[in-house]
This record gives C-alpha cells, sequence and structure tokens, in this order.
C-alpha cells in the first residue's frame, strides 16, 4: 500500500519534470534561433506567452496536488499506526476485561457474607435514626437483586418489627446487633455502634452497659488467643501459630508484645525454613510454577531475610521457567 501511494506521488513529480523540461525548451528556441523573426511573429509570441502562462498555472497546480498527495500519504501513515495502536490497545483491554470478570466473579463468592454484613449494617443505621423510608429503600434495592431475596424479605420483617416495637423494645433490637458484633470480633464497629446508640438514647443504662462489656469481651477474645497461641507453640504447629499470632498482635500492650517476641521469632525462623527447604525442592524437581509460587511468598512474608533478597533476584529467571514449561 505505501508503494503505491509512493509511485503515485512519484507520478505527479514526474509530470512537473517534463513540464519544465518543456518551458526549458520553449526558452531556448526562442533565444538560440530566429523563429520569432517571421511575419507571423507576433501571433506566435502571443500563442507562447499564452502557452506559458497556462504551463505556469498547470505547474502550480500540480505542485500543489503534489503536496496534497504527501500529506495525505503522512496522514495514512500515521492512520495506519494509530490503527494498530488501537488493536493492541483493544486486545489489551479485552484480556483485561476477562481478567476483571473472572477476579469480579471471585470476589463475589468470596466476599458474599462481607457484602451481606454491610447490607444489614446500613439497614440497622437508618432503623437508629428512625429513618424508617430510607431503611425500606435499601431494603427494595436489595430485592433487586436475585441473590439477596431472602436476605431482602428478612430485612424487611426486621424493619417491620423495629418500626412497630416500643422504645424499650427497641433498644434491645440494638443491643442484640451489638452484640452480633461481639461475636465476629468487630471491636471498632461494635464501640462505634455502642457511642452512637448512647448518643440517641442518653438515658438508657442498658446501653451505658455495653462500654465495659466491649472491653471484657475483648479481653476474653485475647485470652482465648493467648491459650491458643501456646498451644500451637507447644505442637509445633507453624502455620497455626503464625495465623493466631496475625489476630493476635491487635490485642497486645507493648509489653505483652516483647514477652512474646523471642517465641514468635522462633516460629518466623521456623516457617522460614521449611519454605526454604519446599523452594529447594521444587526447583530440584524443575517445578517451577511451584518454586514461584513458594518464592513470591517468602518475598512477601519475610520481606528483610537474606534468603527473601536471594529469591527475589531470580524471580525473573522463575518466570521465564513457568512460561517455558506451560508453553
Amino acid at each position: 500500500m505505501d508503494s503505491a501511494r509512493d509511485s503515485q506521488a512519484w507520478q505527479y513529480k514526474w509530470h512537473i519534470a517534463i513540464i519544465v523540461l518543456t518551458l526549458a525548451g520553449v526558452l531556448a528556441l526562442s533565444v538560440f534561433t530566429r523563429v520569432f523573426e517571421s511575419t507571423e511573429s507576433v501571433r506566435q509570441i502571443v500563442l507562447m506567452l499564452g502557452g506559458l502562462i497556462f504551463l505556469g498555472a498547470l505547474l502550480t497546480m500540480l505542485s500543489r496536488v503534489s503536496r496534497i498527495v504527501s500529506t495525505l500519504n503522512e496522514n495514512s501513515a500515521r492512520l495506519e499506526e494509530a490503527s494498530k495502536a488501537m488493536t493492541s490497545i483493544r486486545d489489551g483491554l479485552l484480556q483485561i476485561n476477562h481478567s476483571t470478570r473472572i477476579s469480579e466473579a471471585a470476589k463475589a463468592i468470596a466476599f458474599r457474607e462481607d457484602d451481606k454484613r454491610s447490607l444489614r449494617e446500613a439497614v440497622f443505621e437508618r432503623l437508629k435514626q428512625n429513618d424508617f423510608d430510607g431503611a425500606y429503600e435499601i431494603v427494595d434495592e436489595i430485592e433487586n437483586h436475585s441473590e439477596y431475596r431472602l436476605l431482602a424479605e428478612e430485612l424487611r420483617r426486621q424493619v417491620d418489627d423495629y418500626r412497630n416495637a416500643t422504645q424499650d423494645e427497641r433498644v434491645d433490637k440494638a443491643i442484640e446487633q451489638v452484640h452480633k458484633l461481639f461475636d465476629s470480633c468487630q471491636w471498632v464497629k461494635a464501640s462505634l455502634q455502642i457511642e452512637s446508640l448512647i448518643r440517641a438514647n442518653p438515658d438508657s443504662d442498658k446501653l451505658k452497659a455495653l462500654r465495659p462489656r466491649l472491653v471484657e469481651r475483648k479481653e476474653e477474645r485475647k485470652r482465648i488467643l493467648l491459650a491458643a497461641w501456646d498451644d500451637a507453640v507447644t505442637r509445633q504447629e507453624t502455620d497455626r501459630s503464625l495465623e493466631i499470632l496475625r489476630e493476635l498482635d491487635m490485642y497486645l500492650t507493648p509489653n505483652e508484645a516483647l514477652a512474646l517476641q523471642e517465641a514468635a521469632k522462633d516460629v518466623f525462623r521456623t516457617k522460614l525454613h521449611n519454605l526454604g527447604v519446599q523452594f529447594a525442592l521444587a526447583v530440584s524437581d524443575k517445578h517451577w510454577t511451584s518454586a514461584l509460587e513458594i518464592g513470591q511468598q517468602i518475598v512477601r512474608d519475610f520481606p528483610n531475610s537474606r534468603m527473601s533478597g536471594e529469591i527475589r533476584e531470580k524471580l525473573h529467571v522463575l518466570r521465564q521457567n513457568v512460561q517455558m514449561q506451560n508453553n
């Protein structure tokens, strides 16, 4: 396609070249011959001048046409480059869109219970403010989604019961919601909920009693976690120990964290050692996918270790090996 456009542009340029040569020939004849000395010289001069004017106009037109063709060629080349870029972008977007759909589907499954809990909290927030219309609007919106129809029916019943309840009954229902937050260890949300309820009902002793109850439940959870940590360490259950430690960390005072520091270091060392052995075996057996996954876990969970630094430098090699093995 490019060669065709180039030949077309050269064709116009040859036209211009021929015209220029013709003009030069005519001028040469007029200077070096006596063609204009005949009796018809005047008429010939007029005709020649007319021809020169015509040829000059034609030359100008062809020059402009040549520039237009050149500009069109440049624009066409740019359009082709843009088209290729758009094709590449489209393919990338299709791949991203496909990956996003898969990711969103996985999230919808993994976080559905969290979504339900958030919806319950949103409805309860309206009920606390005695905004029954707002609560019903949320329920109506939930009902439009088929996977949440049962939840919508449950929430609608709760809104109806709350609206028809006395003030004391409403306080009891609010306390029930706070206890659900206790059960799921959502201490920050529970604390905010308690303070909000007390502001709305400053004379309620039941609601004020939730403050010390929150502290008791947190301490109770910490004792459970400490006992589970001690058991896991005694049994040398490294993965379980780390899982407990991650949750336990938010409950510990600085002194308590210092007391557990040495035991925690031993657990981390053991975990890192185990991962290192698994990584070495995977590399030795050329199980590149497993080696890459374990290597990435070491880099993520133990970023400051020497093993992590060594593996980080080799991750690109592992990725190449995975691609070659999959192909």
